[in-house]
């Protein structure tokens, strides 16, 4: 048997994630009070009586999410299951690299925060008067002709930035791009366009300022090798070092996430049994729509892991 933990993203956040971990954990409560000291900010608050509309903000969204997630895991292990292998979609790679220590508790924190802060102000600056830049589900449509659809638009601003699963592809872009790119896509076969709850065309070459101001901001900062495998949403491949892991989350800003590749490299390196550690479900139906027979766990809140349990995981 070998355990995953898998880690979501941006989007799956909600007020009051994670507080009947904090409730039930002294280890939690701990996670919480260190997070609060390394950000200088009440995570306390941050994550329990904010709004929806609060937590879409990517600079609060991206410490709250990581430490929902690392809670969750934290449970999990206090529950003994801990990984043998971790996997993170777009932000949820942070907890994944922290879970595998590649990167400190109290480091991961002010890390995401700046990449959170630089992803926002480079989304900002594409505002226009069509309206805000975002990311669009596309559904509908199988995956390659999403492709090769949306690889013909680049010039409109408009990129392939998820590749999910075998349906489903996320794209990102500016108002404009992604008003043009659903009347191509739709005039494809597509059903329909969906966005997100993001705030900025994430994945992307339209990223590229963030990501040259996010590569210095991570040199002051120390990657040690992986001590539990850990696999990379820019290759899809396991990550070898922790100058790896540097190199990679500055590409990953401006890269397609190939979370079909990781899946499907987490499957053949041997990973049976996978624990969606942090909040909401999604990983775990990704999961399952590319191996129906997959042993995929949601484990974001106290019920849930529980039920991890008795189902023998």
């Amino acid at each position: 048997m070998k355990r995953c933990f898998l880690f979501p993203g941006q989007g799956a956040q909600y007020p009051g994630m994670a507080r009947d971990l904090w409730e039930s954990s002294p280890r939690v409560k701990e996670m919480f009070q260190s997070a609060s000291d390394a950000l200088r900010m009440d995570m306390k608050k941050l994550l329990f009586d904010s709004t929806e509309e609060d937590l879409k903000a990517t600079d609060k969204t991206q410490v709250a999410m990581t430490l929902a997630s690392l809670c969750s895991s934290a449970v999990l292990r206090e529950r003994g299951i801990t990984p043998d292998a971790c996997a993170g979609f777009s932000l949820g790679e942070y907890a994944a690299l922290c879970e595998s220590g590649v990167l400190k508790f109290e480091d991961v924190f002010p890390i995401v925060r700046i990449r959170g802060e630089l992803m926002e102000k480079a989304a900002r600056g594409l505002d226009s008067k069509d309206g805000a830049p975002g990311m669009a589900a596309v559904l509908g449509l199988p995956a390659e002709k999403t492709l090769s659809t949306v690889g013909g638009l680049s010039s409109l601003g408009v990129y392939p930035s998820n590749h999910n699963s075998p349906v489903q592809v996320v794209v990102s872009g500016t108002a404009r791009g992604l008003a043009r790119a659903e009347t191509e896509l739709k005039a494809a076969g597509a059903k329909r366009l969906v966005r997100l709850q993001v705030s900025g065309p994430f994945h992307s070459p339209l990223m590229a300022e963030a990501r040259s101001a996010f590569d210095a901001a991570l040199a002051s900062f120390a990657f040690a090798d992986p001590a539990v495998d850990v696999y990379s949403n820019v290759t899809g491949r396991k990550i070898g070092s922790g100058e790896e892991a540097r190199e990679l989350c500055g590409k990953q800003l401006v890269s397609m996430v190939r979370w079909v590749d990781v899946q499907e490299a987490l499957l053949a390196d041997g990973s049976d049994r996978f624990f969606e550690a942090g909040p909401g479900t999604v990983l775990t139906g990704l999961l399952r729509a590319l191996r129906p027979e997959a042993r995929c766990f949601p484990a974001g809140t106290l019920v849930s892991i529980s039920k991890a349990l008795e189902e023998k995981a």
